[in-house]
C-alpha cells in the first residue's frame, strides 16, 4: 500500500476496493426500486439517455456511454453540464421524445449541474432524472425527494464523498453504480466482475513502489491513451495527474488511433506515454501497432503499459499485467487508479499537498465563481 504520512487523498485512493464492494451491496439491495423506475423507461419508444456532469463527473459519463447504450439498447450520449448550460437548444430534443437525464455529482451542488436539471425540465416535455450522487445534503439529492414520480437518486456510501480536492473514490463509485444500475441482468450475476476489479485494484495498489519509482523520473508531459470506454478513463487520468500537480505536469489524452492524426506532435524527450490497453483482442491489435511505432521513435520515449502481458516489441519502462478477462467491461474502473497514484506521488515529489495541491487557489473541491444566467425564452422557442 501507499506508504507515507496520512492524508485524505491517500486514504481515499486505497479505500476504493472496499468501497466498490459497498457500492455493489447497495445497488443489489436497492435493485428492485431501481428496476421499478428504469425498466418502464427503457420500454418507451425513442428513449434518449443523456449522461451528464461537470469535470470528472462528466468523464464518468464519457467512460460509461457506450456500455450504458449496450446495456439498455437506448441511444446514449455523454454531454457535460458545462455544454448543456450554455447551449441546451443544441442537445435536448426539440420533439416530445422521452429523455432520461443521468446526473453524476459528488457534491450535488455544482451550479452547472443544478441548472442543467432545471433546463431539462423546461426543454423536455417527457423528462426523467436518475441522479447518482455522494452527498445527501446536496441540492440534486434534495430535488429527487420532491419529484419522486419522475426522479430517482442513488445516494452512494458516505465514504464515496471524497474530502480531498481530487475526485477518486467518488469517480469510480459513480462509474460502477451506473454500470450496475443500467444492466438489465440481475445485479448478483455481475458479482464476478466486481470481484475481479477488486482483485485488480488491490494488485495495482500493491505495486505502489514501482509506480512511485516511475514518478521520480524526469518528465514534464504525460499522454494517456485508451480506446472506446477506456478513452474516458484516459481523460480522467489526464485530469487527475494535471490537477494533483497544480498544472506543473501538462497532460493530454487521446485514443490510440486518434493519436496518430496530429496529436502525437505533443511528444518530446520529456514525455511519458501511458497505454491503457483494452481487454478486447481485436482492439488491442490497433493499440499494439501504435505502441510498437512509438517504441521505434528515435527519441526513446518513456512508456508505461497497463493491462496486458509485457511485450518486448513495445519495450515499456514499466508494465503491469491485470490479467484481463476477454471483453471485461468493468476493467475500466481499476484502470482509473493509475492516474490517481501517478498524480499523488508526482504531487508529493513536487512538494505539493495532494489534498489541496492548488497553490494559487485556481481550482477548488466545489467549483466557485460560476454565475448562472436565465436562459432567454425567445431562444428556447
Amino acid at each position: 500500500m501507499i506508504n507515507t504520512e496520512l492524508n485524505h487523498t491517500r486514504t481515499e485512493i486505497e479505500g476504493q476496493p472496499k468501497l466498490w464492494q459497498e457500492v455493489f451491496n447497495q445497488i443489489k439491495a436497492e435493485e428492485e426500486g431501481i428496476k421499478r423506475f428504469l425498466t418502464p423507461l427503457y420500454e418507451k419508444e425513442n428513449l434518449q439517455i443523456i449522461l451528464t456532469g461537470a469535470g470528472s463527473s462528466a468523464f464518468v459519463g464519457e467512460a460509461a456511454q457506450g456500455l450504458v447504450q449496450k446495456n439498455t439498447g437506448c441511444l446514449t450520449r455523454a454531454i457535460a453540464t458545462t455544454d448543456l448550460v450554455t447551449h441546451p437548444e443544441l442537445f435536448f430534443p426539440i420533439n416530445s421524445s422521452p429523455v432520461l437525464l443521468v446526473s453524476f455529482a459528488r457534491s450535488g451542488n455544482s451550479p452547472e449541474s443544478i441548472e442543467t436539471v432545471k433546463l431539462a425540465d423546461k426543454f423536455c416535455k417527457n423528462i426523467y432524472h436518475l441522479i447518482i450522487t455522494c452527498n445527501k445534503e446536496g441540492e440534486l439529492f434534495t430535488y429527487t425527494r420532491a419529484n419522486t414520480k419522475t426522479a430517482l437518486a442513488i445516494l452512494l456510501p458516505e465514504k464515496a464523498n471524497d474530502k480531498s480536492l481530487a475526485m477518486t473514490g467518488s469517480f469510480t463509485s459513480m462509474l460502477l453504480s451506473v454500470l450496475l444500475a443500467s444492466s438489465k441482468k440481475n445485479v448478483f450475476t455481475l458479482k464476478k466482475q466486481v470481484d475481479k476489479i477488486i482483485i485488480q485494484a488491490n494488485y495495482l495498489l500493491s505495486n505502489y513502489t514501482q509506480l512511485k519509482k516511475l514518478t521520480q523520473l524526469e518528465f514534464e508531459r504525460v499522454v494517456f491513451l485508451g480506446s472506446g470506454p477506456m478513452l474516458g478513463i484516459a481523460r480522467e487520468c489526464h485530469l487527475k495527474l494535471q490537477e494533483l500537480t497544480d498544472g506543473k505536469i501538462i497532460c493530454k489524452h487521446d485514443s490510440f488511433l486518434g493519436f496518430r492524426h496530429g496529436p502525437r506532435a505533443v511528444t518530446n524527450e520529456k514525455t511519458l506515454v501511458v497505454y491503457l490497453f483494452s481487454s478486447q483482442d481485436h482492439v488491442y491489435r490497433y493499440e499494439r501497432d501504435l505502441a510498437i511505432s512509438i517504441a521505434r521513435d528515435p527519441r526513446n520515449l518513456l512508456t508505461f503499459s497497463v493491462g496486458r502481458k509485457a511485450d518486448s516489441d513495445i519495450n515499456s519502462y514499466l508494465n503491469i499485467d491485470l490479467e484481463l478477462d476477454k471483453n471485461q467491461d468493468f476493467n475500466i474502473i481499476p484502470a482509473t487508479i493509475i492516474g490517481q497514484i501517478l498524480g499523488y506521488y508526482k504531487s508529493l515529489q513536487l512538494g505539493l499537498n495532494p489534498d489541496n495541491p492548488s497553490v494559487s487557489g485556481a481550482i477548488s473541491r466545489v467549483v466557485q465563481g460560476v454565475k448562472i444566467y436565465d436562459y432567454p425564452e425567445k431562444q428556447k422557442k
